[in-house]
């Protein structure tokens, strides 16, 4: 089968970049001849499986010029929200993405064409190729971009209803996108994600000292939680176990969404008690090598669909402690039930993803007390590493197959 991947924006950073080019390489296991098409910057490169064909569209050219449209308001990289997107600015969008597919549609003549988020470049594929067979890919920022923004609201949803197929993370997301986009039910599939399991593996790891070390990944951005996080370390440090500040040791890892953002989470990480380090953005590999130096991962994000980070952390054989965000906890329970994840309740949100002040100072308390526990946990087992958890049901190449099922039928 000839398969064409499409996604605006870029597919080596994100979550839904990485779940793009691991369906893309395990689709390619299975000999099937494929095509990707995604948005890029004026010098990025792309790194996709031999044989792989690339079209890219690159944006601050003078056919496109502004930065790449990010599905987030805040991307680890330079970007354009769209909600800033003026009618010229989509025009010039829709005609680089269009006039790009229609040769990829010439020279590939793909069976089947998957499209990454229920956005507007889905929608304008959708309407594009009216006879060809296409799917649409939720990754949870398509609903919250629905949900804030106006731009072509209307136009979207009617082009989404006529998608194929869509193929979800998790079965929370099956409802919210019927009521966004009026979709059958019986078009919806849910299909996971998966990780890589050759480089996100639990190494030899002899302890040292008697330091517990902690690892967030992912943006360094308050609507992930970050400032809460330190927050709740100085709660730590300072309430629950005041030599914590001395046996504690916490990685950021991430690039920055917003910069002034990111500079006033560094000056709080510099005023915490705890030893806070910024880490960067890193590679999958080097990912994994700081997951299997630590002994605790923590999310406490404040809206995600189904995060990847909390599975690599786990098969590193960490310990977790994440927000208890809506269909997460029943996922996890079904495809990694001997985890042991602590789950934090989070606060009353007044927006998608902002939360209401008033709820945070309680959140973190929670967050501060979940984290203290794990940690103890860690402490009583001494130099023994625990177990990483059982994620045998969660491939890359498992993903691939359910999908695979849905688009031969």
């Amino acid at each position: 089968m000839k398969i064409l991947s499409i996604s605006a924006q870029k597919p080596d950073s994100t979550g839904s970049g990485i779940y793009l080019t691991e369906l893309v390489k395990a689709f390619s296991k299975k000999g099937h001849e494929q095509a990707v098409m995604a948005g890029i910057g004026p010098e990025d490169q792309v790194e996709l499986p031999s044989g792989v064909s690339f079209y890219p569209v690159r944006f601050e050219t003078d056919a496109l010029p502004f930065p790449v449209a990010g599905m987030s308001d805040e991307m680890p990289y330079k970007s354009t929200r769209y909600q800033d997107l003026t009618p010229e600015m989509v025009r010039q969008f829709q005609e680089s993405f269009l006039g790009t597919l229609d040769r990829i549609l010439a020279e590939f003549d793909p069976d089947v064409i998957l499209c990454h988020h229920l956005y507007l470049l889905t929608a304008f594929v959708r309407r594009h190729c009216p006879d060809r067979k296409i799917y649409g890919f939720c990754h949870n920022t398509d609903l919250r971009q629905m949900e804030k923004t106006d731009l072509e609201r209307a136009f979207i949803a009617e082009e989404i209803r006529k998608l194929d197929g869509i193929f979800t993370l998790q079965e929370a997301q099956t409802e919210r996108i019927r009521q966004i986009y009026h979709v059958d039910r019986n078009r919806i599939h849910v299909v996971g994600i998966g990780y890589n399991d050759k480089i996100f593996t639990q190494k030899q790891f002899v302890r040292t000292d008697e330091r517990v070390t902690m690892v967030y990944a992912g943006k360094i951005a308050e609507k992930k939680g970050v400032k809460s996080l330190i927050r709740a370390l100085g709660k730590l440090c300072l309430e629950k176990d005041p030599s914590a500040a001395q046996n504690v040791r916490v990685f950021l890892a991430g690039g920055a969404g917003n910069q002034t953002e990111y500079e006033e989470i560094r000056r709080m990480a510099g005023e915490c008690p705890c030893r806070i380090e910024f880490a960067g953005k890193l590679g999958q590999q080097k990912l994994a090598e700081l997951y299997n130096a630590c002994d605790l991962f923590v999310l406490p994000s404040f809206y995600e669909g189904l995060p990847l980070t909390p599975v690599e952390a786990l098969a590193c054989g960490d310990r977790v402690v994440m927000t208890d965000l809506p269909g997460i906890r029943d996922w996890m329970k079904t495809y990694a039930p001997d985890a042991g994840i602590r789950f934090v309740t989070p606060p009353k949100m007044k927006a998608v993803d902002e939360p209401e002040e008033s709820g945070l100072a309680v959140f973190e308390e929670q967050l501060a007390e979940a984290l203290d526990e794990t940690a103890a946990e860690v402490k009583a087992g001494g130099r023994n590493r625990r177990k990483a958890a059982d994620l045998s049901r969660i491939r890359w190449e498992q993903v691939a197959a359910r999908v695979e099922a849905v688009i031969l039928i």
